[in-house]
């Protein structure tokens, strides 16, 4: 397979690759560490997200942290001055992942403010008075805002998986050494749990996984999608599940696992080939994809599950 490098919405990964610096793997391994890759949801029945049920970005991050064997000081919560303070504090010892913040509030970005412009994580390098200077991995190096637009957006009220502003993670460590293949190897039996359902996470009412989830979304799309979901899936969903899964394909290919790798590949062109007829309009052939990619979850869990006895 030809491993895909490009652009793409890897903001956690490529912020927690920023802020770990020399010792980071690359961000399409952090992704893979996430966990990210393996699985699908339809969130509350009408979010179509390629990731697995019950998943969120703040579990997954605290996942590859933990397999990569470093540790940080993760912190939420207060007022705006107080987090600013306390991101001052911190930043002055070395950069800091801050999210999730609310991408549309994000002020250096053309187009804002908007109210739809969804999660999305930084690196935070330094608070020079009343700015904050900071990594925006959406495409804006040494990005600043006044420390009091930062907070509005670091507050991230729209965003449902947190349930307190201003998380930030800080003081990273390196505790022991690990190899980006030695990580990956330990990250696969929580790969297999999310791919079977995992139920110990909380979902909203309605929120569909799996099979069910992808059969689901093709049901929605062959009825006719509207403009809002349309354009989720255009612009964030469909980018940022083919990439995941392709470099999921690509590290499992590495670590020796080729039929569960293939599977993967497999998913990562269906979910590829959606981008077409979702912008064109072409809902029935976008509901067929859909159906061919349902039973290729399992798959996969199986592929695993073989290797992993």
């Amino acid at each position: 397979m030809t491993h895909y490098i490009g652009s793409g919405p890897y903001c956690y990964a490529n912020s927690l690759a920023m802020v770990l610096g020399a010792s980071a793997p690359s961000p399409a391994v952090i992704e893979v560490l996430t966990g990210s890759p393996f699985g699908f949801e339809l969130l509350g029945g009408a979010l179509p997200l390629f990731d697995p049920y019950g998943w969120d970005p703040d579990h997954g991050l605290d996942a590859a942290i933990a397999l990569l064997g470093a540790r940080c000081t993760r912190t939420a919560g207060g007022t705006a001055e107080e987090a600013g303070e306390r991101l001052r504090e911190a930043v002055a010892r070395g950069p800091v992942l801050v999210g999730p913040v609310d991408m549309g509030l994000l002020l250096q970005q053309p187009g804002t403010p908007t109210d739809d412009g969804g999660d999305h994580f930084v690196a935070v390098l330094e608070v020079d008075g009343g700015t904050v200077v900071f990594h925006d991995p959406h495409g804006h190096p040494y990005s600043t805002l006044p420390v009091a637009d930062f907070a509005a957006a670091w507050e991230a009220k729209a965003v449902g998986y947190v349930d307190a502003p201003y998380v930030m993670r800080a003081g990273f460590v390196q505790e022991r050494k690990v190899s980006a293949e030695e990580a990956l190897r330990a990250s696969l039996p929580a790969a297999e749990r999310w791919l079977a359902g995992r139920q110990d996470r909380p979902v909203p009412p309605g929120t569909l996984g799996g099979a069910d989830g992808v059969e689901a979304l093709a049901d929605l799309v062959e009825g006719g999608l509207d403009a809002g979901m349309r354009g989720f899936l255009a612009h964030f969903a469909i980018r940022v599940g083919a990439r995941r899964l392709s470099d999921a394909a690509h590290c499992l290919d590495s670590l020796g696992f080729p039929e569960a790798g293939s599977v993967a590949a497999g998913q990562a062109r269906l979910v590829g080939s959606l981008q077409h007829p979702v912008v064109t309009g072409d809902d029935q052939v976008a509901a067929d994809v859909l159906r061919r990619l349902t039973p290729a979850y399992e798959r996969l869990r199986a592929a695993l599950a073989s290797r992993l006895g």
